[in-house]
């Protein structure tokens, strides 16, 4: 059977397939209506035509505010579903990622966010027509996510600045990477260093830093590539800690860090799970999306946590 509706669910078209047995595959693609810049009725044009071309079963539905994606395990459960694609942001694919732990099902990514980190770690397409064709090869394997307290991530989580800036760039009417960059410009001014206690295993440091990264995936977004050693399967966090500095050193530090340089201003490890101690309440954000603060974090990787479509 194929379903497809419009991004406000106002229309559904239903038709069945002469020959079930053709149908092996059967995906549910999610559009995340205000994701990114991009439009989003053309991309629904094509994933029914492209999809139906292929012959294999679908449905398109749209995503919601809430983030709340528990439905989706009777509909894989009832309908026989092989694939759930999103077609959104990090903020999306996080939410169906935690819905579907446990779930026998592959993601797959359309990336139409402002940043698609896990994506472009992935090394998926930002151009739709070609993060199909992956979609389409179906070729998945397992990657990593991680627990930060209760909440998981697929990505990277930040405490601090760029976390800071997350909560400001999810208030603005516009998206997309012009906004995020002068949303970073305006908060950079307005930065300061937070304090931490962060034990590692066989390691305690108190460090004074403008933020802390915990990375699965080896970028923020966009190529802006922050922990350069991270794989999404190798069972390990990177943890990235951007040190007091004078505020003329730090965007040099950080480009640094983002070309693959040492800059003696950031420290940087690998480990399974640590704790961070947050006595000022630094900001949150898990994959991009900001998050209530705590005054302590517990943070350990959660091995092969999803089945990814990958080229």
């Amino acid at each position: 059977m194929q379903i497809s509706s419009d991004i406000c669910g106002s229309q559904t078209r239903i038709s069945k397939a002469r020959n079930p047995n053709i149908m092996a595959r059967n995906i549910i693609y999610l559009i995340n209506p205000i994701s990114g810049t991009h439009g989003k009725s053309s991309l629904r044009e094509m994933i029914s035509q492209k999809t139906s071309e292929r012959r294999i079963g679908y449905s398109i539905l749209p995503t919601n505010k809430e983030g709340d994606y528990a439905f989706l395990r009777g509909l894989i459960k009832q309908d026989g579903v092989t694939d759930v694609v999103v077609c959104g942001g990090d903020g999306t694919v996080n939410a169906v990622a935690a819905a579907l732990m446990g779930v026998p099902v592959n993601i797959g990514i359309i990336p139409m966010g402002s940043g698609n980190g896990l994506a472009l770690t992935a090394g998926i397409s930002r151009k739709a027509a070609k993060a199909l064709e992956v979609i389409f090869a179906g070729k998945a394997s397992f990657i990593d996510g991680f627990y930060i307290n209760d909440q998981f991530s697929c990505m990277l989580c930040g405490i601090g600045f760029d976390a800071l800036v997350a909560h400001e760039f999810a208030i603005q009417k516009r998206r997309g990477l012009q906004t995020y960059i002068r949303v970073s410009l305006v908060n950079f001014f307005k930065a300061r260093p937070y304090t931490f206690r962060i034990h590692m295993p066989d390691l305690s440091i108190d460090a004074k830093a403008y933020f802390i990264s915990i990375a699965n995936s080896n970028q923020f977004g966009n190529n802006f590539t922050i922990a350069p050693r991270a794989r999404l399967n190798d069972g390990l966090l990177d943890i990235v800690i951007v040190k007091k500095m004078s505020k003329f050193r730090l965007p040099f530090s950080v480009l640094s860090q983002i070309s693959g340089s040492r800059s003696r201003d950031i420290l940087y490890y690998q480990v399974p799970g640590l704790t961070i101690e947050n006595p000022e309440q630094a900001p949150l954000h898990i994959d991009g999306d900001p998050k209530e603060t705590a005054p302590e974090f517990r943070i350990r990787v959660l091995p092969q946590a999803l089945k990814l479509l990958q080229p």
